[in-house]
Parts: C-alpha cells; structure tokens; sequence
C-alpha cells in the first residue's frame, strides 16, 4: 500500500468541474474546492485546460497523483461512453490527456466508481464485507459494484431494461422531478422495482443510495420494500473527488 497521504480528486461533470486536495487518512479535503463551469463545447482539449487549471491552484498537491473522475465508461485510460459530454471523448485516451495537461500521474475512473470508492473506505459501507452496490440517483441511474472491498469497475446497471424502459429514464430522481412524482409514488412505484430487479440479478449485502437526492433519504428509502439493507451515502457531494483522489493513489485495492 502507499504511504502517501496526499491526493488530488478532480470531479468532471455535465455543467461543473471541480476539484479539492484531500487527506487520504481521513477523506477530508484539505482546502475548499475548486469548481470551474463546464465549457459548452465540452472537447477533450477545452476539458484538459480546466483540469491544468485546477491542479496548478492547488501547488501543495505537486508531484501527487491526480484522480479524476469522467461521467460514462473508461477503459484504461480510454473513453468508451459520453452522455453528457461532447461526443468526441469516445476512444480519447484521457489518461494521456490529463498526464500531459497536469504533470502528474493520473489515474482516470467513472464517477460513480469513484464514488464507490469513497464510501468503501469512508462511508457507509466501510467495513462492509461481500457485495456492495452503489447507485447515484440523478439525471440518471449511475452504478458501482465493490466485492470484499476491491471495485468491478463500468457496471451500467442503470442501463437494464425492466419492463420495456431503460431503467433510468423511469427511475432516476431527474424522471421523478420531470413526472410530478411524489416520494411515495417514485419509490413505491418506480425505485422499488428497479432495486428489486437489480437485487435478483446481484443478490448484494448491502445497496449505498447517493446522488444529490440522498440528502432527502429519510423521505423514500424507507418507503422500499426489498430484502437488501439499503442506506444513504454519507459523503454526498464529495465523494467523488474523494475517491478519485484514493483511487489515483491506491490503483488496486480501495
């Protein structure tokens, strides 16, 4: 394991990109974030500028390994998926990208991976042994799956079609908020199916439910009639600098 105890997280998101140096002992940030809006035309090459950006605001983090998270599939490195970014990330190799843009070695991973990541050592399933799901509610259904601690990487379990839908187009907190959904009709309605499919095809120990609409968990998580002990990620907003942060440095176990 490294002794280091420093990393540099980088979020990428659909409207922000955003980033914080964080102690790696504790999954804190070390200074307050730095966010910068996501350009409009989203190209790889306009992205990498923002990333330099914010690595060189934080000159404490020099020689650190960066993390950065990217919304959609990658494979070594290498973009496979792009919903919410300009289309021309497919098949970059983003890794080299950043590497060259920030000086640092750069470890690139997808958010809600990264995420997982964060609530494994941090959060709510540290310590948790077996099967982890984390799912992030919002414009979509995003998906990470942990066993015994080390992360399957690129599940999309949000993509599953259940009764005729690509699951998150019925169940994420973007379709509740678009269909004048209550909390009660989404979750008894809508979430109680996609998870009850999901743990049939998983059988995990545990469901982590993040996104921005888990700080309102108390309102629907309850509502859910599933086997799986299911609870709110306890990172919110930062999980995903956080664990692309401990991913950059610590590339296999989390």
């Amino acid at each position: 394991m490294s002794q280091l105890t420093t990393g540099l997280g980088i979020d990428i998101g659909g409207s922000g990109i955003k980033g914080a140096p964080v102690d790696l002992a504790t999954g804190e940030f070390l200074k307050e974030r730095k966010k910068v809006l996501t350009p409009e035309r989203s190209a790889p090459e306009a992205v990498a500028e923002i990333v330099h950006e914010i690595s060189e605001y934080f000159p404490e983090t020099a020689g650190a390994p960066v993390g950065v998270t990217f919304p959609g599939v990658v494979q070594q490195g290498v973009v496979r998926t792009s919903a919410n970014l300009d289309k021309a990330w497919i098949g970059y190799d983003a890794g080299e990208l950043f590497r060259e843009a920030t000086g640092h070695p750069v470890r690139v991973l997808n958010d809600a991976d990264a995420a997982a990541v964060a609530e494994t050592r941090y959060g709510a399933a540290k310590g948790v042994s077996g099967v982890v799901l984390m799912t992030t509610l919002g414009t979509g259904i995003g998906s990470a799956l942990v066993v015994d601690g080390r992360l399957v990487p690129n599940t999309e379990f949000g993509h599953l079609e259940i009764d005729g839908h690509d699951a998150e187009t019925r169940a994420s907190s973007a379709a509740k908020d678009e269909e004048g959904l209550s909390y009660r009709e989404w979750a008894t309605e809508r979430l109680h199916r996609y998870y009850r499919v999901v743990e049939d095809l998983l059988w995990p120990d545990l469901i982590v439910v993040g996104g921005g609409v888990s700080r309102d968990a108390d309102k629907f998580l309850p509502l859910l009639d599933i086997r799986t002990p299911t609870v709110a990620a306890t990172l919110r907003n930062t999980a995903g600098i956080v664990g692309a942060a401990l991913a950059a440095v610590e590339t296999e176990t989390v």
